[in-house]
C-alpha cells in the first residue's frame, strides 16, 4: 500500500515551491514594516491591522497579479510547438484576436513570476493560462482595488473618517470578486481544480482565497461601527441642542 508521502506530488516542496511562498510573506513583513512608519502610537489597533492588511493587499495585487496579467497579454507561445496543445492550461478561443497560440504564466518560460504561477495553477489551472473571467477580474484588482487599497492606507494614517466607506467598498469587491472566481467551479465540479493534497487544498485554495474573504467582512464591521458611532454622535448633539 502507497504511504501519504508517496501519494504526494513530487515538486510538491522544490525550490520554486518555497521561494513562491516566501515571496509572500516578504510582501507581509513589507506591509508590516510601512505601517511602523506610517502610523503613530494613538491608531487603534484594529486600524493598524487594517493598514497592514490593505498594504499587503495593494503589494499583493500591483506586483504578483499585475505579472499575471503582464504574462497572459505579452506572454504565448505558438500551438504548433507544443506536441499535446491538450495538456496546456487553457486560452479563451480567439483571445487578443488570435486562435494559434497559448497565453499565460505558462508560457512565460524561466520567468520568476511565471514559474511562481505556474505553482499555482497546480491548485487552479486557470492561472496558468488565460481564463476571461479571471482575467477580468484581476484587471479590476490591479488597476481598482490595488489603488484603492493604497488611498485606504492613506486614509488610515491620516485618520481620516472617509476611509470608511472606500473600506466599504473595496471590501465588497474582494468578496464579489472571490464568489466570481470560485462560482464557475462549483457549478462545473471543480473541473480546474486540484485538492488532491493537503498543501493544494488547504494551503493555496482554502487558505490564500479565504484571506479575501474573512478579512473584508472584518473591515465591514469596523467601517460600518465607526460609522454608525459618527451617526450616533450626531443624534446625541442634535437632541442636546433641541433641550436648549
Amino acid at each position: 500500500m502507497a504511504s501519504f508521502k508517496d501519494s504526494l506530488p513530487a515538486d510538491l516542496f522544490d525550490q520554486t515551491t518555497l521561494v513562491s511562498l516566501a515571496s509572500t510573506l516578504a510582501i507581509l513583513a513589507t506591509a508590516y514594516l510601512l505601517s511602523l512608519q506610517a502610523l503613530d502610537r494613538t491608531t487603534p489597533g484594529s486600524h493598524r491591522f487594517l493598514f497592514i492588511w490593505h498594504a499587503f493587499d495593494a503589494l499583493i495585487h500591483f506586483f504578483l497579479e499585475g505579472s499575471f496579467l503582464y504574462h497572459c497579454f505579452f506572454s504565448w507561445i505558438p500551438l504548433s510547438s507544443v506536441s499535446n496543445p491538450h495538456a496546456l492550461a487553457p486560452t479563451a478561443h480567439n483571445f487578443l484576436g488570435y486562435t494559434n497560440r497559448a497565453y499565460g504564466p505558462q508560457a512565460g518560460g524561466d520567468n520568476p513570476f511565471a514559474q511562481l504561477w505556474m505553482v499555482y495553477a497546480k491548485a487552479d489551472r486557470r492561472w496558468g493560462g488565460a481564463d476571461l473571467a479571471v482575467i477580468s477580474l484581476e484587471l479590476l484588482t490591479v488597476f481598482v482595488a490595488g489603488p484603492l487599497a493604497c488611498l485606504i492606507c492613506y486614509g488610515i494614517s491620516k485618520k481620516d473618517p472617509r476611509t470608511n466607506i472606500l473600506m466599504i467598498v473595496i471590501a465588497t469587491m474582494e468578496i464579489y470578486g472571490g464568489f466570481i472566481t470560485f462560482c464557475p467551479e462549483w457549478l462545473t465540479m471543480n473541473y480546474n481544480l486540484d485538492a488532491s493534497n493537503f498543501m493544494y487544498k488547504w494551503v493555496y485554495l482554502v487558505f490564500f482565497n479565504m484571506l479575501w474573504v474573512f478579512i473584508p467582512f472584518y473591515a465591514i464591521w469596523v467601517a460600518v461601527k465607526d460609522i454608525n458611532h459618527a451617526f450616533a454622535v450626531r443624534d446625541k448633539a442634535a437632541s442636546a441642542n433641541k433641550s436648549k
